[in-house]
């Protein structure tokens, strides 16, 4: 117990007797002292004594898929900074390969009584996924905010990139360039985002005039190896363009061309999408849609810490319209092929 005492108020920076004072409910300590104790208890990974038990801790959750992928930690570097300016303490929880999957730290938050979640590119998005975790969420009331396009029945705030708009920047370009041979790589035949995408890019060609039929649709995981295979295909069958669902994808496109003897843009123009961390360095640097990530990020907190603070909210979506990079990876279509 002594110990336990002395690391709460090293962490906090106040006596043991103060700590002890808040464990055992006595007054004479501020609300924002208190709640820093009871904070601190829940990160060292204390038990909160039994008349506390019921209180939500300062903690909120901050879910990811991994942190490979550049967009994830940019957006917990504006999700965490922002819930750091408003009194919280983000505890970042990403998933590992055949080990703590989503479900499991929900499970997680909710022990440690945090005050709210915050999901960013989860199972959410995918129309397959398990989402019995986020029906505990809903039953526990428990304030939480997704970032990005969910499945239809989640009753969440949203906060999210326009997909549509996304895609009709990419492919208005590639036709500005001359380009009628365009392909897409997209995720998962259910990740709700990349159908949004394809739904935006056929009803566009359908207006414009130009082909985009099935074969010239990929599906990938969201890495440059899946990116690398899915561009493989599409090269064979002609494309002079490739529209990607994100960075590494994009990246393992312009794999896929130089090792098919090809050229990036000289044969095949290739855009991204997330303009993530050093897509400018890349060679050739990557033409990409860029996410607002920080006001998006900054947005979901809002919407978060308005629940938690017992403001009502309509569940919904924000979109935020995404702005086109253009770098050297994107060029006119080769002579012949426009």
């Amino acid at each position: 117990m002594t110990r336990r005492l002395a690391e709460v108020a090293a962490k906090v920076g106040v006596s043991t007797a103060t700590v002890s004072r808040v464990l055992n409910g006595k007054g004479g300590v501020s609300e924002p002292t208190r709640q820093a104790v009871l904070t601190a208890l829940d990160v060292l990974g204390y038990e909160r004594p039994t008349q506390l038990r019921g209180e939500r801790s300062r903690l909120v959750g901050l879910v990811l898929p991994e942190l490979q992928n550049p967009i994830f930690p940019a957006f917990a570097e504006v999700a965490g900074g922002a819930l750091v300016q408003q009194g919280f303490t983000p505890v970042l929880c990403t998933q590992t390969l055949g080990g703590v999957q989503e479900s499991d730290y929900v499970d997680l938050l909710l022990q440690q009584h945090v005050s709210g979640v915050l999901f960013v590119g989860g199972l959410y998005a995918l129309e397959d996924a398990s989402h019995e975790h986020y029906a505990r969420l809903t039953e526990r009331n428990l304030p939480t905010v997704l970032v990005n396009a969910a499945i239809d029945g989640l009753d969440f705030p949203r906060v999210s990139c326009d997909d549509a708009v996304a895609v009709e920047q990419s492919i208005a370009h590639l036709r500005h360039l001359g380009h009628t041979d365009i392909g897409l790589i997209l995720g998962l035949p259910d990740h709700v985002p990349s159908r949004r995408r394809l739904a935006a890019a056929k009803a566009l060609a359908g207006r414009d005039g130009f082909a985009l039929p099935d074969d010239r649709v990929a599906h990938s995981l969201f890495s440059i190896e899946g990116g690398q295979a899915a561009a493989g295909t599409l090269l064979s069958r002609g494309v002079t363009a490739l529209v990607c669902a994100s960075d590494p994808i994009a990246l393992g496109a312009i794999r896929a061309v130089r090792r098919a003897g090809l050229n990036v843009p000289a044969d095949v123009s290739v855009v991204g999408y997330d303009d993530s961390a050093l897509m400018m360095c890349t060679d050739p640097p990557l033409t990409t849609v860029r996410q607002p990530i920080e006001p998006m990020g900054r947005a979901a907190v809002d919407l978060l810490v308005g629940q938690i603070s017992g403001g009502s909210f309509a569940p919904g979506e924000l979109l935020y319209e995404p702005e086109l990079v253009v770098r050297s990876s994107t060029a006119p279509a080769p002579s012949g092929r426009r």
